[in-house]
């Protein structure tokens, strides 16, 4: 069975410090315990609330077009077990992580607690607000789907960053790589379709 690692160089992802950060992050770590024999496998993982961990070869082309050298401040919309966060930590310089879910909030703690993660926060709130307090954002990921980049992130979004998340078509949601030139969003290429949870919060539509 190949590694994750190999999975991924078989997309054609090639950056050494992505591949070493799958390679250093051990997947079963960011499960729920009962679920750490799949974690070695490339599908999601059910964490609870009807949320999946995306399969790592999806969470890595997403953090593959972010473009990270290790000098940037990102913001993680839907934080999960903390997999993906464990991984922009390694690549960023500081993350922080907004999650819906407080019992999901706390299980991630833990998880990056006890990897040793050190620069990342994770807050509980809502993600379609992202968090002004600490914008703006050089890097902005987002793992649900709305049918548009909520305005309070793409405002909070550095002029040249990168914004990728996945816009929900009635066909399937689209990953899909924006940056911002003169103030404003700018989609740059869609990635791929896959299948998201709905982004849920007041500057989406979808609600609860």
């Amino acid at each position: 069975m190949r590694t994750l690692v190999e999975v991924i160089r078989g997309r054609g992802m090639t950056d050494p410090r992505l591949l070493a950060a799958f390679a250093a992050t051990p997947r079963d770590r960011f499960v729920p315990p009962r679920s750490a024999v799949r974690a070695q496998f490339d599908e999601p993982i059910p964490i609870g609330h009807g949320q999946p961990t995306s399969q790592p070869s999806l969470i890595a082309q997403m953090i593959d077009v972010l473009r990270l050298s290790g000098t940037e401040t990102v913001l993680e919309i839907g934080t999960g077990y903390g997999y993906q966060t464990a991984l922009l930590a390694r690549l960023a310089r500081r993350v922080y992580s907004l999650e819906r879910h407080a019992d999901l909030a706390e299980h991630a703690r833990a998880n990056l607690a006890g990897f040793g993660v050190t620069n990342v926060e994770v807050l509980v709130g809502d993600g379609t607000a992202g968090l002004p307090a600490h914008a703006p954002y050089d890097a902005v990921i987002v793992s649900a789907a709305a049918p548009s980049v909520p305005a309070p992130l793409a405002s909070q979004l550095a002029e040249g960053g990168r914004l990728v998340m996945p816009i929900a078509s009635e066909i399937a949601d689209i990953v899909t790589l924006y940056t911002k030139r003169q103030d404003q969003l700018t989609r740059l290429r869609s990635l791929t379709p896959a299948q998201f949870v709905p982004l849920v919060g007041e500057h989406s539509k979808m609600h609860d």
